[in-house]
Order: structure tokens, then C-alpha cells, then sequence
């Protein structure tokens, strides 16, 4: 087999502070030992419910408490991190140390794929820290703030995403435990013809979300003049994930059953990483094809957001509707 280049030395010729480095190395090695949980699935005594709510109130998988610890205890020990943020946690988790770095994660993404053996996996994002200990407020930074993000999705083959600014690449989970890059400058196409949605809400949307879908599924006979396919896996990460690799469009749009609530998707642990991904690969990542979602200025720590990202030209027409 032709030698390939490793995660570390990709991270070691990156012109970019250690300490960032030292946080990626450290995330990469918890993907990996969350895959090693997942894909032990009943005979790890892994699946099922927790018997326990998050702060979304939603119920949580007993993987989603395992990865969040998993992430959490990791990260927490790594010197140079200054406090960590979780989808699954209510408040953010201060280091004991000082460090250089706030990290936010998206434990285990996909969870309700869990018990069917369908895709999983891991969305991380990094901040820098402005110093002291951290309090909410610090976590707050725009999307465009990020030095990094990073998933890893637990698949057929186990695949870890990154960038730092720099362009995307993809690396694979050799059978020895090391990433190897297999996937250099990811580039998304701006045409398509695939799209992800949840069409079982489509009575649920506004008129222009449903006059985009109405298009596409009417094809080469309707207003688009070209045939389209629909994906749906139901985690983010394996959606975007297929985007990455061959094109095409996510969307979560508004959903007029919580009209005061902007969407559904975490913006600070699947939006903005998700986003930073996608811009760096040539795509558009936006709340309804116009307004960037690196540009909101967070609120919350759990704050909402509406989704439309993939392919520009496509995110174009979507704006359009």
C-alpha cells in the first residue's frame, strides 16, 4: 500500500499554533475511542436510553452520555484548553487549569441511528480562549471565530473531516488505530442534483421552502428542467458528509409548529463547525440560502438555527424560491 501521510504529520507542517495541534490530537484520539464504544454497540452494553433528559429535552442515548464524557474528560485534561461546551451539558465546563482554547462539541450526532446501526458520529468546533477562567459569554463568539472544526463520522469506514482555515481533508481509521489522509482538498461541486430534507414536515414549511421542494420533485418537467434525487440519513454528520464528498444540499428549514423558535440544528455545535466546513470546501452554508451562518452573532449557548448549506449554485435557486 502506498504510504500515506498521517494525521500528525499533517497537523505537524500546518502553520498554525501548537496548542491548537495538541487540541486536534487530542479530539482525534476521543473519536477514536467513541468509535471503539459505538461499534461495540449491545455487546459493549451501549444502546438504549439513559433514562435521563438533556438540556434540549430530549431523551439521551446511554452513547450519548458515554461520548460526552468520553470528549469531555479528554479535553478538560489537555493543557491547553480553558474550558469545553457540549450539546448534551447546560452550562459550560471551566478547565483547572488556564489554557488557550474553548472547545464545543456535538458528543454523538445522529443519536436516534443508534439502536438501528445506521451513521453516527462526532462534530467538534475551537475558539480561542480570551483568558482567565471562562464564563458562558466566552463561548459566544461568531462562527467566523473558529481556528478549527473538525467531525468524525462512524460509518462504514471511520472518517475524521478537518480544517483549520486551510482547506478540507478527510482522513480514514486504519486498522492500527492511526488517521491517514485519503481524502486531500475536499472541494464541493456548485451544481447538483441530490438534495437532503426531511419531506415528512413538508406541510410544516413556508411557501418558498415548499415552492423549492415542489420544483425539484417535479424534475426535468418542471421549473429546474433537470431530475433530482433525495438522500435522508437523519444524523447531520453523515448528510454533510456526503455533500463533501460528491455535492449536493442539507436543509433544515423553519417549521411553522414552533413558529417562535428560528429552527431546530445547535448553532455552536452543529452550525457553525458544519459551516466553517462547508465554506472551506468552495460551498455555501446559510439559515434559508442568503444569511451566512458564520456571521450570527450567537445569544445562547443552545441557540437554534434554521439550515440550508452544500452546493452554491443550488443554495442559490433554494434562495430563490
Amino acid at each position: 500500500m502506498t504510504d500515506r501521510l498521517s494525521l500528525d504529520d499533517h497537523l505537524a507542517a500546518l502553520d498554525v499554533p501548537e496548542g491548537l495541534k495538541t487540541v486536534l490530537t487530542v479530539a482525534a484520539q476521543a473519536c477514536v475511542d467513541i468509535r471503539k464504544v459505538v461499534s461495540g454497540g449491545a455487546l459493549a452494553g451501549a444502546l438504549g436510553a439513559s433514562g435521563a433528559v438533556n438540556v434540549q429535552d430530549e431523551e439521551q442515548k446511554q452513547l450519548d452520555v458515554i461520548s460526552n464524557d468520553i470528549l469531555t474528560d479528554a479535553l478538560l485534561a489537555c493543557p491547553v484548553v480553558a474550558g469545553v461546551a457540549s450539546e448534551e451539558m447546560e452550562t459550560v465546563q471551566p478547565a483547572d487549569h488556564a489554557g488557550e482554547y474553548l472547545v464545543l462539541f456535538d458528543p454523538l450526532d445522529g443519536s436516534s441511528n443508534i439502536d438501528i446501526n445506521a451513521p453516527v458520529g462526532t462534530i467538534v468546533s475551537v475558539l480561542k480562549a480570551p483568558g482567565g477562567t471562562p464564563s458562558e459569554a466566552d463561548f459566544l463568539q461568531p462562527g467566523r471565530d473558529q481556528v478549527a472544526a473538525l467531525y468524525a463520522l462512524y460509518g462504514a469506514q471511520t472518517m475524521l473531516v478537518l480544517t483549520t482555515g486551510q482547506g478540507v481533508r478527510g482522513f480514514t481509521l486504519s486498522q492500527d488505530g492511526r488517521w491517514l489522509l485519503t481524502h486531500d482538498d475536499i472541494a464541493i461541486a456548485a451544481d447538483t442534483k441530490e438534495f437532503a430534507i426531511n419531506m415528512s414536515n413538508l406541510r410544516h414549511w413556508s411557501e418558498p421552502v415548499q415552492r423549492y421542494v415542489d420544483g425539484v420533485l417535479k424534475g426535468a418537467d418542471g421549473p429546474r428542467g433537470k431530475n433530482f434525487n433525495m438522500r435522508w440519513v437523519a444524523a447531520m454528520v453523515a448528510d454533510v458528509h456526503r455533500i463533501l464528498m460528491r455535492g449536493g444540499v442539507f436543509l433544515y428549514p423553519w417549521d411553522k409548529r414552533e413558529p417562535n423558535k428560528p429552527g431546530k440544528l445547535r448553532l455552536m455545535y452543529e452550525g457553525n463547525p458544519m459551516a466553517f466546513l462547508v465554506e472551506q470546501a468552495g460551498g455555501k452554508a446559510t439559515t434559508d440560502g442568503t444569511q451566512p451562518i458564520l456571521d450570527i452573532q450567537p445569544e445562547q449557548l443552545h441557540q437554534r438555527i434554521a439550515v440550508a448549506l452544500g452546493s452554491a449554485n443550488e443554495i442559490d435557486a433554494y434562495a430563490g424560491a
